[in-house]
């Protein structure tokens, strides 16, 4: 059976908007581990460590520092990670980093460094972007909710 023109015509926009439909939806899906603005970290009210890099966290169990993390982890992490940790199954679940030495070196070089796998990037770089500060108040923050 043959269709009329208007019946092709209809056919074809229909397919046609079915597939801008369901490019705006991948590209929603793609922008949403992405493109986002890191948020600034106000970590005035800690120690200030100075521009050496630290090998472990001065923080570690520092009540103020585990408030400034917990929000930093919120505004920067769970969209990856998972509130509270969690993850979702989009990145690891940060709860069952290593504790002490370790932990801090895992966590430091992934958080100043990013990660990347041929040529996707996976975790962006947040040296330059974070202060050393609010990347150990995240550290000792993760302490805080830390499962075995």
């Amino acid at each position: 059976m043959e269709q009329t023109h208007h019946e092709e015509t209809f056919t074809r926009i229909l397919r046609q908007t079915a597939l801008a439909a369901w490019l705006a939806g991948a590209s929603t899906l793609a922008g949403a581990h992405g493109d986002v603005v890191p948020q600034a970290v106000d970590v005035s009210t800690l120690k200030a460590l100075g521009e050496d890099w630290l090998v472990t966290n001065p923080y570690r169990g520092d009540p103020e520092a585990i408030r400034i993390g917990d929000s930093a982890f919120n505004q920067n992490c769970a969209r990856c990670h998972g509130l509270g940790a969690v993850s979702g199954g989009i990145a690891p679940d940060l709860r069952f980093l290593p504790l002490e030495d370790e932990g801090d070196e895992i966590f430091m070089q992934r958080i100043r460094h990013g990660a990347s796998r041929d040529g996707r990037v996976f975790m962006p770089p947040f040296e330059g972007i974070l202060p050393q500060e609010g990347m150990w108040a995240i550290r000792a923050w993760l302490e805080s909710v830390h499962e075995d």
